[in-house]
């Protein structure tokens, strides 16, 4: 059975998000842990917690063997984007936009 965990209106764009969650899908939870806590993305400690969440989860539903869970989806979509205005010279702006994601990572224990 799956477990979900989701983290929403993180303040990172969704294209720097999904770079981190490419490195985690497919891989057991402990490994891929251990790859978010050496990657030296901003983004890497979202996905490590938003993972520990979904084992919890995962712990909390059923009795379940934690050494064969693993990652079966983790999805960075695009979330609210915050528009801001910067100005320019000769009386010029520039619209900044501030991007948000929501992340969903989910965990399912692997048959044997």
């Amino acid at each position: 059975m799956e477990a979900v965990a989701k983290t929403r209106h993180v303040r990172i764009s969704p294209q720097k998000l999904r770079l981190v969650c490419q490195l985690v899908v497919g891989k057991k939870v402990g490994e891929a842990l251990a790859v978010l806590d050496f990657t030296p993305k901003r983004a890497a400690r979202v996905v490590a917690k938003t993972l520990r969440s979904a084992v919890a989860n995962a712990r909390e539903r059923e009795s379940v063997d934690e050494d064969r869970l693993y990652v079966k989806r983790a999805v960075a979509d695009r979330g609210p984007t915050w528009k801001r205005v910067m100005q320019r010279a000769h009386m010029h702006a520039t619209r900044i936009l501030k991007r948000t994601s929501h992340l969903t990572v989910v965990v399912e224990e692997r048959s044997l």
